[in-house]
């Protein structure tokens, strides 16, 4: 039944996610995306770590969708959606995504960290010790795209509040 759930909220974030990256209007995007959070926080109940799905719903749907839909709204959404779409810049940034995509492959694959093993017992009162340990070996991946999502968010608001050329 966990693995039926599991399927459930994954399947559901990667079509959010897709919708976040397909969607033309922004409003759109930034609710697909918040809608996205919420299922990699349902993801997280799963697997019994409600810690981190009580970050990734205060953090990510709480305060940085709330920056989002700011910057969208002050922003001149018709403008914007020009310059998105502008003929032959969206080449470089795809073969850029698939040169990393095909990377992150590489490293998830070769990588000992994703095998089924049981975690080290740690010894008693040494909690800061096994939440580092829970957090970087168990849950790497999450914790990696974490940090990517916020470095995208960082580019954003650099490309965002820059002057305009001229």
């Amino acid at each position: 039944m966990d693995q039926a759930f599991f399927l459930l909220f994954a399947a559901a974030s990667v079509i959010t996610a897709l919708t976040v990256v397909l969607a033309r209007n922004p409003v759109h995007s930034a609710l697909a995306l918040m809608a996205c959070f919420l299922q990699i926080s349902a993801i997280f109940v799963l697997l019994e770590a409600p810690l981190l799905a009580v970050i990734q719903i205060f953090v990510y749907v709480g305060a940085i969708m709330v920056l989002f839909l700011f910057v969208i709204m002050m922003i001149d959404v018709r403008e914007a959606v020009l310059q998105r779409f502008l003929p032959g810049g969206n080449l470089p940034a795809l073969v850029l995504l698939v040169l990393l995509g095909v990377e992150m492959l590489v490293l998830v694959l070769w990588s000992d960290r994703f095998s089924v093993t049981e975690p080290v017992a740690m010894r008693g009162g040494d909690q800061i010790r096994q939440l580092s340990m829970t957090l970087f070996a168990d849950y790497l991946l999450p914790f990696e795209a974490a940090s990517v999502i916020l470095l995208a968010a960082l580019v954003g608001a650099i490309v965002l509040a820059r002057k305009e050329q001229g």
